[in-house]
């Protein structure tokens, strides 16, 4: 196939360039149909329609991711950290996953999305409700045993050394 030869011509480089395009037109998608509903109905209705989406696109990525790396039903904390690890959009921020005791934490230290807002000078994005159900959802697609709980996202900052931060546990 021609599109095969395509990608197939370019060096691990641009394969990782291309790779960190996509993310950000993914992204970009993302933000561009949530700022259209904002723009057209406000913001408590586009955050309705931003946790259907990611209440089931969360779980379509972890299948997908849980399927690639070849995990167990049950690959407890470990299973998540790989799986976080290839998110999507992690690429783009600067994130970071790990174990502190019997949890693992990930950590965003510099968010895209809030900054793109923030240069356009528009009010955060309270990404808590919907974060809550994003990584919830991811988590326990991974493995079902897995709790989330938000340590800190916009709005309710706990700690303004990042972006958000979330803690995972085994039940």
């Amino acid at each position: 196939m021609k599109k095969d030869m395509a990608l197939r011509s370019l060096s691990r480089e641009q394969l990782e360039e291309l790779l960190e395009i996509y993310a950000k037109n993914w992204l970009a998608m993302d933000g561009v149909w949530f700022q259209s509903v904002e723009a057209a109905h406000g913001m408590e209705e586009a955050m309705k329609h931003d946790a259907a989406a990611w209440e089931r696109f969360t779980v379509i990525e972890a299948r997908r991711l849980k399927a690639f790396l070849q995990l167990p039903e049950h690959p407890g904390l470990e299973g998540l950290r790989r799986a976080l690890e290839l998110r999507f959009y992690g690429r783009l921020n600067q994130d970071s996953v790990y174990m502190e005791g019997n949890a693992l934490f990930y950590r965003v230290g510099s968010c895209r999305v809030q900054s793109a807002r923030t240069r356009k000078g528009m009010p955060l994005h309270p990404c808590k409700s919907v974060g809550i159900l994003e990584y919830s959802g991811f988590a326990r697609t991974i493995d079902s045993r897995i709790c989330c709980e938000c340590v800190s996202c916009y709005p309710e900052v706990t700690d303004d050394t990042c972006a958000c931060l979330w803690k995972f546990t085994l039940k």
